[in-house]
């Protein structure tokens, strides 16, 4: 009995240690070139802290918007479902983790066989160790090595969706408190136009003005009324976008209020294109998911070479099922098998074929990838290198156009100066002031877009 056990505790030993030995057959990974310059197009010259540093509680002031970002990351059903594909990634790679070490399970069985004398009956009790694989050739190896591969991939996925996210739920609020300023300014503007034409009217009626300065004011403010109402649809529809950020309705009281004049964000450096390659979760989660395909080139070129598979067990019999555990005689079986492939119709090499094309598809959606942070990161540059001067340009266009509302009105009422050209000045107006909000709106969205795309946004939960 001493000599059974001790021989299965060395062939145990001896089958670790030729595991242990096993080559593999994957290919020497190495980090590809990325394909972009070494420097962005547009200048960046913002200092302090990066993006990847800056958490997103202190890139954004407002506290309205932290607390949607915040219900954001609780309920939105997309994060969820990142955070879902971890577990399940993390599954499979336990899973095939567990297949480079044997299944041991408790056996216990009876058998009844016609013998001379009647029947005879015996019982058995023992350990099993199920088939496995040694692996030689690193087939289960790089088996294993895709799966966590994998899973660093879904991982980095995860953090790629919640900088979306933040991003998303920014930019859609940023729209909303954008909407709501230009209600109000629309609202404003149509109660001067409809009393505009209620004094054009009664100028009709006492034969001061013609028809046609009427129609000109009534066309005015049935204009503003159609603005006022596309407004409020662009707003119920940003409404609706957030709350299925939120994963919940709105709450009313943090909808919008603030102005975008009261709204400031921090500039970001932009370091260099290699930092940001570092940074950006879907950089990371697109190699590896490069090296999980590298790694199952390794299991595919394994294949080609001998399976070895061990079975063994070691258990006591007896013909009476009382003695089984008192008395009876100790046995131990062991059963090594080899598997050579001599004709498989081309599978094996289909295996290897299929493995090397997805390593070559895995490096293009690599590039691809790096590339499209690149042209993110260079167009968010632009627009910070842009919309400052913009900004300001608009603005004096908007002074301008109230000035020369204010003395058409004047010239008018004096008689200087036709009823069509007031009504010009109100237009341009009108237009001037709802380009200078969508700039200031467009500055900001562009400031958050700067911001996920140097990797701003993610704080681990």
């Amino acid at each position: 009995m001493t000599r059974s056990i001790r021989r299965a505790a060395l062939l145990a030993v001896l089958g670790a240690a030729l595991l242990g030995a096993g080559c593999s057959m994957m290919p020497a990974y190495q980090r590809p070139a990325a394909p972009v310059p070494g420097n962005w197009p547009a200048p960046s010259a913002a200092t302090g802290a990066g993006a990847a540093e800056l958490p997103w509680q202190q890139f954004f002031g407002d506290a309205r918007l932290r607390q949607l970002i915040s219900i954001a990351l609780a309920g939105n059903r997309d994060l969820r479902v990142a955070v879902l594909s971890i577990e399940q990634a993390l599954a499979q790679y336990d899973i095939r983790r567990a297949d480079q070490l044997p299944t041991v399970g408790a056996t216990l069985g009876g058998s009844r066989v016609p013998a001379s004398e009647g029947h005879k009956t015996s019982y058995s009790a023992g350990l099993g160790f199920s088939t496995w694989e040694l692996d030689f050739f690193g087939r289960v190896a790089s088996l294993s090595e895709a799966a966590l591969a994998q899973y660093l991939a879904t991982e980095e996925g995860r953090k790629a969706v919640q900088i979306s996210l933040v991003a998303s739920v920014a930019n859609t609020w940023l729209a909303l408190v954008a909407d709501e300023e230009l209600l109000e300014l629309t609202r404003r503007t149509l109660a001067t136009r409809e009393e505009s034409q209620r004094l054009v009217r009664l100028r009709f009626e006492h034969g001061v003005t013609s028809e046609l300065d009427l129609r000109q004011a009534q066309s005015l403010a049935e204009s503003a009324r159609v603005t006022l109402a596309q407004l409020t649809r662009q707003r119920a529809l940003d409404l609706d976008a957030l709350a299925l950020l939120l994963g919940q309705p709105v709450p009313p009281e943090i909808a919008a209020e603030p102005s975008t004049v009261s709204i400031t964000l921090p500039d970001v450096p932009a370091g260099t294109p290699s930092e940001v390659l570092t940074r950006r979760p879907d950089v990371r989660a697109a190699e590896q998911q490069l090296v999980a395909a590298n790694a199952n080139i390794g299991a595919a070129r394994a294949a080609f070479f001998p399976r070895i598979s061990l079975t063994a067990g070691v258990g006591k019999a007896s013909d009476q099922l009382s003695g089984l555990f008192q008395g009876g005689g100790w046995g131990f079986s062991v059963a090594p098998q080899l598997l050579q492939p001599i004709f498989d119709a081309g599978r094996n090499r289909a295996g290897l074929a299929a493995a090397t094309v997805g390593r070559d598809i895995a490096l293009a959606q690599y590039e691809r990838t790096i590339q499209t942070a690149f042209r993110e990161v260079s167009d968010a540059l632009a627009g910070r290198a842009t919309f400052g001067e913009q900004l300001r340009a608009q603005g004096q266009v908007a002074e301008a156009e109230a000035a020369r509302y204010r003395l058409s009105e004047l010239r008018y009422r004096n008689g200087v100066a036709s009823y069509l050209d007031l009504l010009d000045a109100q237009r341009s107006l009108f237009v001037a002031q709802q380009a200078l909000v969508q700039t200031r709106q467009q500055q900001l969205q562009n400031q958050v877009l700067l911001y996920r795309a140097l990797g701003g946004g993610w704080a681990a939960p």
